[in-house]
């Protein structure tokens, strides 16, 4: 992705705050074997102000969708804290195999961190971290069901646990559930962010579904 590009993703823009469209498959920051990351374009993402903007929150590589950077260092701090605080309400969505348990409810199960075979993964352990997902569904077809999720708090690959949990992985999510398929990507998105901010009023943004999962979507019942 060029710069432009990523410019071209631009949500929603103030002079303190950006929120971008991510794609999936891109790293938001650089890790050990990653050789391309958001923080690449961070120079581009200036835009004219004399700081680098900095990443309020993080999204899994494989997660497309609503991502918050600060553009001036108090503003960042601000943003940290509220995200830090829970202030912050998130929805994602997800295309699942089969069903959940119940057509709407919530999950509550402290994840714990582990390492398996060189890599970072969560786990549901009663000794872990408190870990809250609201569900609900919007939509079947095809074996899959469409969920709307709102996550309480922000652990390592929450949505992808918590759905792993109640029997029904999100698509494509080779690490808690099948090994995804030829050309396949993850199907979780994160749609919408809102948050209040004092003296700049409530702030909402709602990212359009990523191409990869709108035939799953539309199979389940999504109208654009």
């Amino acid at each position: 992705m060029t710069p432009d590009e990523l410019i071209g993703r631009i949500l929603w823009r103030s002079d303190e705050i950006l929120v971008l469209d991510k794609p999936a498959g891109l790293a938001v920051h650089q890790a050990p074997g990653t050789r391309h990351s958001l923080e690449d374009h961070f120079e581009a993402l200036k835009l004219g102000l004399p700081d680098r903007p900095g990443l309020a929150h993080r999204l899994d590589k494989d997660t497309s969708g609503c991502l918050v950077l600060g553009r001036t260092p108090d503003m960042l701090r601000r943003l940290n804290q509220l995200f830090a605080d829970g202030a912050v309400e998130k929805t994602y969505w997800a295309v699942v195999e089969g069903a959940p348990p119940t057509p709407e409810g919530r999950v509550d199960r402290p994840l714990k961190r582990v390492r398996r075979g060189g890599d970072w993964s969560s786990v549901v352990d009663r000794n872990g971290q408190p870990a809250a997902t609201r569900y609900r569904t919007l939509g079947q077809g095809d074996g899959r069901t469409w969920l709307e999720l709102n996550p309480e708090t922000g652990r390592t690959h929450q949505i992808r646990v918590h759905c792993a949990f109640l029997g029904c992985p999100v698509v494509a999510d080779a690490q808690y559930g099948r090994p995804a398929g030829p050309g396949e990507r993850l199907h979780l998105h994160a749609r919408a962010i809102a948050f209040d901010l004092g003296g700049v009023g409530r702030i909402e943004v709602a990212a359009p579904p990523p191409r990869h999962m709108l035939p799953a979507l539309r199979a389940c019942g999504f109208v654009a």
